[in-house]
């Protein structure tokens, strides 16, 4: 079954209706003002959309992590701001989250206006999926637009039990613009590949990653792997690691995926090495052979990013999840950086780059290819076990596109 999209809904059917929207505004906050305004961009087409439709929008988000209860260092209210300039309307703050006061506030909304809601996490009933709190939320809305992709793997009161409540009342619970694009470019990236089919995979552990190497080793033609989860692999080869990051509890599980995966799966040749992982240390470019005892392994080398930037430019689907190595470090920066910059090559000589999200974004900011490559994930979590092939509650909960044709 397809999911229900909100792009395919006649926008005449839309005025008047009030459309409670799950976004992702997550940002990260400098005091009172917001650091990064990238997810408060992602989540402008669909509140455009609405607004200039007619709709009412009661507008919700969690950020960070408040433990359940209010704390105004995580409130929602910065946010507000951002997006009247985004939108170039009003945006009002409610005065909570639920509650008598904000359903008087919601049922005050006019044609195009925007209620954004505090904080979903300040009540303990959201990560707990409450049903009760799904359904005051519900109660807000006669149309639930899910936009979140970063929390759509999680079953929380405001994706996937509100979607189910919106539902069982007889109303329509859709994707929205965000949220139908990151779906089908994984899907697509995943289903029907254009070969060859290159999948990179970094970050720090196997364990962390070891459904998404399951699920990608049957679909791709070549799986690199950076960070330090190439650590264990090569200590599975019986090479030195010295005081390399590495999960010696997997080391048999890396020689099963080597040996499975035979060719396709392709280790760093050579890496950089230091005393130390930090902002000042002196590295050097070592053979994977060549590892001291005492030091410690930070990036792929040089050899290795010609590798896979030889292979990844001859792609045509490419999916890239995690860094080369402690990008944030100016030392240990120039594998993910060399891997970013073949990724944009490739994207711009006609392949489809996937970046999942988190530290992969991060990455492509540092690398300054944020705007040459196909797509860029808002979800690091949700993309992983995207990837992996697991069912996204938030995503499972929505209505198939029969039921509002």
């Amino acid at each position: 079954m397809k999911n229900a999209l909100l792009s395919a809904l006649d926008p005449a059917t839309l005025r008047g209706r009030t459309a409670l929207v799950r976004a992702d505004l997550n940002v990260p906050l400098d005091g009172a003002r917001v650091a990064d305004d990238t997810r408060i961009r992602a989540s402008l087409p669909t509140l455009r959309l609405l607004v200039e439709a007619g709709a009412k929008v009661v507008l919700t988000s969690h950020l960070g992590r408040p433990k359940g209860e209010p704390n105004p260092a995580f409130s929602l209210a910065p946010v507000a701001p951002e997006l009247e300039r985004g939108l170039g309307r009003p945006v009002r703050m409610a005065s909570g989250t639920v509650g008598e006061a904000v359903a008087a506030e919601v049922a005050a909304l006019e044609e195009g206006e925007i209620l954004l809601l505090e904080n979903t996490r300040f009540l303990p009933g959201e990560t707990a999926n409450d049903p009760e709190l799904a359904a005051e939320l519900a109660g807000y809305g006669d149309l639930f637009v899910h936009d979140a992709f970063g929390t759509a793997h999680r079953a929380h009161a405001s994706t996937e039990g509100v979607a189910r409540v919106v539902r069982e009342r007889g109303g329509h619970a859709v994707a929205g613009l965000l949220l139908e694009k990151e779906l089908s470019f994984l899907g697509d990236a995943l289903d029907a590949p254009e070969r060859p089919f290159v999948a990179v995979l970094g970050g720090a552990k196997i364990s962390g990653k070891i459904d998404v190497v399951e699920a990608l080793l049957p679909r791709v033609d070549r799986l690199l792997i950076g960070g330090a989860m190439a650590n264990t692999f090569l200590l599975a080869l019986g090479l030195e690691v010295g005081d390399s990051l590495v999960e010696p509890d997997r080391v048999e599980m890396a020689k099963e995926l080597m040996d499975r995966a035979a060719d396709r799966l392709v280790l760093p040749v050579d890496v950089r090495v230091g005393a130390e992982i930090a902002p000042e240390a002196e590295v050097r470019a070592a053979e994977r052979t060549e590892v001291g005892p005492g030091e410690k392994i930070g990036d792929i080398g040089p050899r290795s990013v010609a590798i896979y930037g030889e292979i990844l430019r001859e792609a045509r689907t490419i999916v890239w999840n995690g860094p080369m190595g402690v990008f944030e470090l100016e030392p240990y920066r120039q594998g993910t950086v060399g891997v970013a910059q073949a990724v944009a090559i490739a994207t711009e000589a006609g392949a489809v780059s996937v970046l999942g999200g988190g530290d992969s974004a991060a990455a492509a900011e540092v690398a300054g290819v944020t705007d040459r490559v196909s797509h860029i994930s808002t979800g690091g979590g949700a993309s992983l076990e995207f990837l992996a092939g697991a069912t996204l509650p938030g995503v499972a909960a929505l209505s198939d596109a029969e039921e509002v044709a």
